[in-house]
């Protein structure tokens, strides 16, 4: 169907934010609060694909409070979901399926110890903070995709259109059809999250990554789970690396106690892999029956299942985040601190950033649509900037030495150096490319999952309570369709049967009966499929308002 000639109703803004996530709620609360402490009108307007906030918003999550104290220094009053003070820290390398090595705390990188932050649930803290920005005046509109980018004749961003609804697999109007809205605003906000479909767009328009490292991502594979509570021990933050990852794909795996006797365990699984026939869920899945994890875990129950990519190419592949008429801020832009293994407290910082450059601007009388680059000046004096810059070779360092020697490099770099060691490692090959063919692996035997402690695809995608409306366009796009059969099939055999963590992608028949089957209404917007495909092939855009997981504390 062919959108362009389509009369769109249009709303004008100060400012709109694409994205209810840390970031992008974090902007909006700061552009109220300064508009109220200047006596200055401001309309802002936030729009959420998700059915609700929080309801796609994943994350292991441990969380230092310190952007959330700087942006309501009275957060505990306010009833902010930070409940769950860490009171201990352990790390283990798993060295077998039931082996493992405790690491002495003397041996931790500094950036590991989690004295002071809190495990929390991050779509509860998601909700918390649309709840103040609504309080501040921001209108808030989940379930309201940002489907496609708005130019001024001069070529800033102008805004966003909001996506069509009832449109049908055919791609013809429905009866329901209602077309998605344009926002106007004199600057737009790009807090979409890890591989945003916009901001891959604008990334490509401005050229913001030309002088950065290619971007680094993982994928984070999450349960939550009712445990036993004579297991239970609230606040305690385990991590852990090793066992069953091997042959060149690394990662870790973490197990958080939060409240109400809940543990969430996951698997962060690099994205630079180069096995294709490696299964990030069923790593995971196997992952769970070691003894280290199973003794809390066993007797239990789980709840909840999510997974998300993560850029983690951290300080040398942040681009560019500015350009005409908007800014990229948080996980959009790639602000994840890998060495601390969280990207809340930066993403937020980053939105409040932008929020005083853009109501410094509008305060000025700015009309919009121009290239705020004082953005560069307040992001470089400031303490995310401090902290990347700090972190910048703890990702590269565990790619090129691996656990061991990389985990050694950090402890040096972080403990003794506190990251001023005056060398930059570089890791500048994206991880799509890394993918070597099928001819030089065996296939992986993974263990059947026993329905107690791993299980299968589908029934996991079931605890996510994910759902599309079958009868719309697919939102999982193949610029070429021979692709898969042709080229992915016989180099490759197909990694997106595997790589994705939700079934989503299957090949149906051999030989000349194979067809490739995308399965879009089981995607849980996780973005692995546009990441990793070695022919870039899958471009992930968003589907109907209020589609994909809707995840209830996670």
């Amino acid at each position: 169907m062919d959108t362009t000639g389509i009369e769109r109703d249009s709303m004008e803004f100060d400012v709109v934010i694409v994205g209810a996530g840390p970031s992008g709620l974090a902007a909006a609360c700061r552009l109220m609060q300064l508009a109220k402490e200047n006596n200055q009108e401001l309309t802002v307007c936030l729009v959420e694909k998700g059915s609700e906030v929080g309801a796609h918003t994943l994350s292991g999550a441990v969380i230092e409070s310190r952007a959330i104290e700087e942006l309501f220094p009275n957060w505990k009053e306010l009833g902010a979901p930070l409940n769950v003070l860490v009171k201990r820290d352990e790390l283990y390398l798993l060295r077998g399926e039931t082996s493992s090595v405790k690491i002495p705390n003397a041996f931790i990188p500094a950036t590991m110890h989690n004295e002071g932050n809190y495990v929390v649930s991050l779509g509860n803290v998601c909700r918390w903070l649309s709840e103040q920005a609504e309080g501040l005046g921001v209108e808030v509109f989940p379930g309201f995709p940002a489907s496609q980018l708005l130019f001024n004749e001069d070529g800033s961003v102008a805004g966003i259109i909001t996506g069509d609804m009832g449109i049908g697999i055919d791609g013809e109007p429905k009866d329901s059809f209602t077309p998605g809205m344009e926002l106007r605003a004199k600057y737009t906000i790009f807090a979409e999250g890890c591989r945003g479909h916009l901001g891959k767009e604008l990334y490509s328009k401005f050229q913001l990554d030309a002088d950065a490292d290619a971007q680094h991502y993982g994928l984070g594979i999450k349960e939550l789970w009712d445990i036993d509570p004579s297991k239970h021990e609230e606040g305690l933050v385990i991590h852990g690396s090793g066992w069953p990852l091997g042959g060149g794909t690394s990662g870790g795996f973490f197990l958080y106690h939060s409240e109400n006797n809940q543990v969430v365990v996951g698997l962060i699984l690099d994205l630079n892999y180069s096995n294709p026939y490696v299964s990030p869920f069923d790593e995971f899945q196997r992952m769970k029956h070691h003894p280290l994890i199973a003794d809390y875990l066993q007797g239990g129950k789980r709840v909840a299942y999510g997974a998300r990519a993560i850029a983690k190419g951290g300080f040398n592949a942040l681009p560019k985040m500015h350009f005409p008429g908007g800014l990229l801020v948080g996980c959009n832009a790639g602000t994840l601190n890998f060495a601390k293994i969280k990207g809340t407290h930066t993403a937020m910082k980053s939105g409040m950033l932008a929020a005083e450059e853009i109501f410094a601007a509008v305060q000025s009388g700015d009309t919009g649509g121009k290239d705020l680059s004082g953005y560069d000046e307040r992001f470089q004096n400031s303490w995310v900037y401090e902290e990347l810059q700090a972190s910048r070779n703890f990702g590269p360092a565990l790619h090129k030495f691996g656990s061991l020697m990389g985990g050694a490099f950090n402890f040096i770099d972080q403990n003794i150096f506190r990251g001023k060691l005056p060398v930059t490692l570089r890791d500048d090959h994206p991880d799509y490319a890394q993918m070597r063919p099928a001819s030089e692996f065996s296939p992986i035997e993974y263990p059947k999952p026993d329905g107690r402690l791993s299980f299968d695809k589908l029934s996991s995608v079931f605890l996510s309570n994910t759902n599309h409306d079958e009868d719309q366009p697919c939102h999982l796009h193949l610029k070429d369709l021979s692709i898969p059969i042709g080229t992915n099939l016989p180099i490759y055999a197909e990694p997106a049967q595997r790589y994705c963590p939700a079934g989503v992608y299957e090949v149906l028949g051999e030989g000349a009966e194979a067809r490739f089957q995308i399965n879009a209404q089981n995607c849980v917007h996780c973005k692995t499929c546009d990441i990793k495909d070695p022919s870039q092939n899958i471009t992930w855009v968003t589907p109907e308002g209020g589609g994909g997981p809707n995840y209830p504390n996670m």
